[in-house]
């Protein structure tokens, strides 16, 4: 019998304040996923797939520079997590060149290109106009 393997993580950390990891905000890359845990008494747990991500911005402030943390935005596909903010985390510039690599790699390995995400978050993603149940952007009707 074999035992089902662990997926590896790539990457991991947590919020910082001053520099120390004294919050209850933890994310991790594992498995072409990017996990997300917030909380202690009441715990939300998210899972984006990396191919999802649209864009990413790192943002420093003056603080954040003194204490070597920063803050890397994701912009997704994703409908529960539009945007996705790692909030003042360790080495955001090797993170973000991580991530982005990541990204572009998960995306050639599943033959997924750009241009098939970037129409998915506007308003005509469900539009049904012909009525036979299948919504005409994945027709191709639009």
């Amino acid at each position: 019998m074999s035992k089902s393997k662990k997926a590896e993580c790539i990457w991991k950390d947590r919020k910082r304040y001053l520099g120390l990891p004294l919050s209850f905000t933890k994310y991790a890359v594992k498995d072409q996923r990017l996990y997300y845990t917030k909380g202690f008494f009441n715990t939300t747990e998210e899972e984006l797939l990396l191919y999802r991500v649209l864009d990413i911005k790192l943002n420093r402030t003056f603080g954040d520079k003194l204490v070597g943390v920063g803050t890397v935005t994701l912009f997704t596909a994703d409908k529960t997590n539009p945007k996705l903010d790692l909030k003042r985390i360790k080495n955001p510039k090797k993170v973000r060149d991580l991530l982005s690599k990541m990204v572009e790699n998960e995306r050639i390995r599943i033959n997924i290109h750009g241009k098939e995400l970037y129409g998915v978050s506007n308003e005509m993603r469900g539009l049904d106009l012909d009525g036979d149940g299948i919504p005409d952007v994945i027709d191709g009707e639009l």
